[in-house]
């Protein structure tokens, strides 16, 4: 198998499903704008899934080895997305502990917006934590990426191990992981950094409400506000009412 042969083949697939008016439409959700064939996610999926039903017997290093020189040929938004697509039905079982050092380079390397980062938290990085839940804390070292993409990974990774039944255990997320990754990003000036923070925030609110008040609380005054606000979503009503309060007070 030749990977640049097969990546040049799926570039083609891909590009075969573009749509200039659906392009057009995505930029609405991309302030700065972003290169797209005009591609859905599902169909991303349908590409990598289409092309690997074709030929079963590519090894879990040869899925990687295409996916990394996909995501070197990429100009477009959606053909770093079928990068990750290629590895999503592998990453649970068959990749080994090395990969979420791959993750943090491609973070660094090959993103350039929130959903493509997103993309490779929760359809890569979710279903890989499934199955290596002991290498969850590994990703606290992303808070001090120079890649904001990183940065903003490292909450959007764990947000759906708040609280996760994985098999016939419930895995749940230290409250103090979320807090110290949360503290120690506080003051990024990224947009996306912060909203994977308040992301997270929020969830720890709903298994955790009490710790999450008092936090909120405590660090009311040096949040960023809509970091603040994006939080107290996961809190009941009452509660969010009384620290919307506190934050009035001291803009006041």
């Amino acid at each position: 198998m030749d990977a640049g042969v097969a990546a040049d083949d799926l570039l083609d697939s891909l590009a075969a499903r573009g749509d200039p008016v659906f392009a057009e439409g995505i930029q609405r959700y991309f302030p700065k704008g972003i290169r797209a064939l005009g591609v859905s996610n599902a169909a991303v999926m349908e590409v990598a899934s289409d092309y690997l039903h074709r030929r079963e017997g590519i090894s879990v290093g040869g899925r990687i080895e295409i996916a990394e020189r996909v995501l070197g040929y990429a100009d477009y938004h959606e053909e770093v997305l079928l990068g990750f697509a290629l590895l999503h039905k592998v990453a649970k079982h068959q990749l080994d502990d090395d990969f979420l050092d791959r993750c943090e380079i491609w973070l660094a390397r090959y993103v350039s917006n929130w959903a493509q980062c997103d993309d490779l938290c929760l359809k890569l990085l979710y279903p890989f934590f499934l199955g290596h839940l002991d290498l969850i804390p590994r990703t606290r070292q992303w808070v001090d990426s120079e890649s904001a993409w990183a940065r903003r990974a490292a909450n959007v990774a764990v947000v759906k191990f708040v609280r996760r039944k994985v098999g016939k255990v419930t895995f749940e997320l230290p409250v103090s992981h979320a807090f110290d990754n949360c503290t120690v990003l506080m003051h990024d000036n990224d947009i996306y950094v912060q909203k994977g923070c308040g992301w997270l925030l929020k969830v720890v609110g709903r298994v955790h409400p009490a710790e999450l008040a008092a936090y909120l609380c405590r660090w009311q005054p040096e949040m960023m506000r809509d970091t603040y606000r994006y939080a107290l979503e996961g809190l009941d009503g009452n509660t969010r009412a009384s620290l919307m309060a506190l934050g009035r007070k001291e803009e006041s």
